[in-house]
Parts: C-alpha cells; structure tokens; sequence
C-alpha cells in the first residue's frame, strides 16, 4: 500500500508563498535541524505540483535524490529539461490515479509538496500524516496551504515541538480515517 505524506513550512497565518510565490521569508540556511533530512530519507518518490517545480527548477542545484513526478496537465506531455531527465516526470493524474500507479512500481512512500497538490489529495483523503513547520512571520496575504474541503478533515497531535533559535514551531499530525 502507498502512503502519502506531507512536510511543509508555513507562515504563522497560513502562507506557503507570497502572492507572488516569493518565499524569501523562509530560512534558507536552517540554523537547526527541522527534520527535512530524516523525513526525506523514508520517502521512495515526491510529488509536487508545477508551481512548486517552476519554483525549485530556479534553484542553483535540483534539490531532490529521489524520483519526481510532477503533476500538472499543462506540462505533463512535454519534454523533462535534459539536465532532470531521469529525475523528473510529468503527469496529469489525479492523485488516486498517482498512488495506484506507484503502487504498481513498488513505490511505498511517498512526500506530497505544493499547496494544490497537498490540497488535492487532501481532499480525496489520501494524506497519512503532515509535518507543518509554523515560520514566525505574518505575510498577511499569500498562497495558503490548506483550501476549502468537503467535510472535516479530522487530525490527531503526534508530536509538537518549538525550536528556541528560530521561534519556529512544528507540529506533526496524523489524519483520522
């Protein structure tokens, strides 16, 4: 079976991005250990939405070890940049239609990131667990992280813990059935 799991930071009101996806308000040099390395070191594949792949595909370096398949209808046909061939894929899948897939290629873990993906499979209830690192700055407006849902999204508290350096606060949920 895969399971799907979601490690994100956010600005204490909610934001993924600034408007204009900017997200110079993150630390890009943690001064602490959020846990991103352990938690990436569990996951078989990542899952990310085209504007979280515009987004990193800006970067000096592909963040990335493990496969990504993106999931966008507008790229999904076109050809991988040939600097990420091998590394990235493009798809228009739902997000059952993802997990069904993987689970053919003996994929079982795998890291959603990007707001609407997040949300998506949110939203057909094939998130296991979240990882939310809470930033301590207000944007005020921005892309946020969780959408509108059909029903309660029901958590549980597994963990939570505060890092003295950054003020950040992070909290890990599991999603109730």
């Amino acid at each position: 079976m895969v399971t799907a799991h979601v490690f994100i930071a956010t600005s204490l009101d909610g934001f993924i991005a600034r408007p204009d996806d900017g997200i110079d308000w993150l630390p890009l040099e943690p001064v602490e250990d959020f846990g991103y390395d352990d938690f990436i070191a569990g996951m078989d594949m990542l899952v990310m939405g085209r504007g979280t792949y515009e987004k990193v595909v800006t970067f000096d370096t592909w963040l990335y070890d493990i496969p990504v398949l993106v999931l966008s209808r507008q790229l999904a046909g076109t050809p991988v940049p040939e600097a990420l061939q091998g590394k990235v894929r493009f798809a228009a899948l739902t997000p059952g239609q993802v997990l069904e897939e993987l689970g053919r290629q003996n994929v079982r873990r795998v890291y959603v990131d990007g707001g609407q993906v997040i949300q998506s499979f949110l939203r057909e209830g094939l998130i296991e667990d979240l990882v939310i690192t809470s930033i301590p700055v207000l944007l005020g407006a921005g892309k946020p992280l969780f959408g509108s849902v059909p029903a309660d999204i029901r958590l549980e508290l597994v963990a939570s813990r505060a890092f003295a350096v950054s003020g950040a606060v992070q909290s890990t949920y599991r999603v109730l059935p």
